[in-house]
């Protein structure tokens, strides 16, 4: 029962680190109709920001981890009106090139400014002590990723699925043409859906740096990851991203656990068995 329990706390807070990541990807594929692959460069430059911050500049973590996320948000906001305005036009094939290479022009910079070691993130002292569970004991750290996924999770589905904002979202992908005539600034919506996205995978690199560490090449690293829960969860699909992270992060932890030494091949037999079976994912439409 202990293992079962332990398995099933750090599974939760690793599929919540996943969540956060994914979810804004998961909106851009699923909501925006864009294959963005260089949806995990802005965790990178999150981690990135938030590392440089700390550690080069001396700040305090609590004001470090809201400007990092600013200046990826910034980022994703410049990069969103100079190039993805492009990228949206084009085809899937060509949106995946462009994306790739903008992966790769981000792992240059990063590379080139900090290095290719690792880019820690000093967690302060309110989240180095632990909580006892009494079958064991928590880092505070964890517990405080597993209450920001619940928090993201609610605000996604408010902001998204009943809020005005959503509304348009979804007008402005089935039709921009009839949307901009009804007085819908698309490119607005766009930009916003676009930043929120960005600023949520920073948050994720940042929170998940004691899980996910986070280096120059973590974009490549984890790539397939973050698509493997958009595509199980169903692509647009907040509540199907949130229950998929969940599976996902305790089934690879419990194949940690249980079977070291062919946890990754299990992890994606089951994971090629499930889409087999439900290619649109868990709540995807077909």
């Amino acid at each position: 029962m202990s293992l079962l329990l332990n398995i099933a706390v750090d599974g939760i807070a690793y599929g919540m680190i996943l969540f956060m990541i994914s979810v804004g990807l998961s909106v851009t594929m699923g909501l925006m109709r864009v294959i963005n692959l260089a949806h995990g460069a802005f965790a990178l430059v999150g981690g990135a920001v938030a590392h440089t911050l700390i550690l080069r500049w001396g700040l305090g973590y609590y004001v470090a981890v809201p400007l990092a996320i600013a200046v990826t948000i910034g980022s994703a906001f410049l990069s969103e009106r100079l190039l993805f305005r492009r990228i949206y036009r084009l085809g899937e094939l060509q949106q995946v090139l462009s994306t790739i290479g903008i992966t790769f022009m981000v792992i240059a910079a990063v590379n080139k400014l900090l290095g290719s070691s690792l880019l820690s993130i000093p967690l302060p002292a309110s989240l180095q002590h632990s909580l006892d569970l009494g079958f064991r004991v928590l880092p505070a750290h964890r517990l405080v990723v597993i209450l920001a996924g619940i928090a993201v999770t609610i605000g996604l589905v408010l902001t998204l699925d009943r809020s005005r904002f959503g509304t348009r979202l979804r007008a402005s992908v089935d039709n921009r043409n009839i949307a901009s005539s009804l007085g819908i600034n698309t490119d607005r919506i766009y930009a916003a859906t676009f930043c929120l996205g960005a600023g949520l995978a920073a948050l994720g690199g940042i929170l998940g740096s004691e899980l996910l560490p986070v280096d120059a090449y973590y974009p490549l690293r984890y790539m397939v990851l973050f698509l493997i829960v958009v595509s199980v969860g169903g692509m647009g699909s907040i509540t199907g991203s949130f229950a998929a992270a969940l599976a996902l992060g305790v089934l690879e932890t419990a194949s940690r656990y249980l079977i070291p030494d062919a946890g990754t091949i299990v992890f994606f037999a089951l994971v090629m068995a499930l889409l087999a079976f439900r290619p649109a994912g868990l709540l995807g439409k077909a």
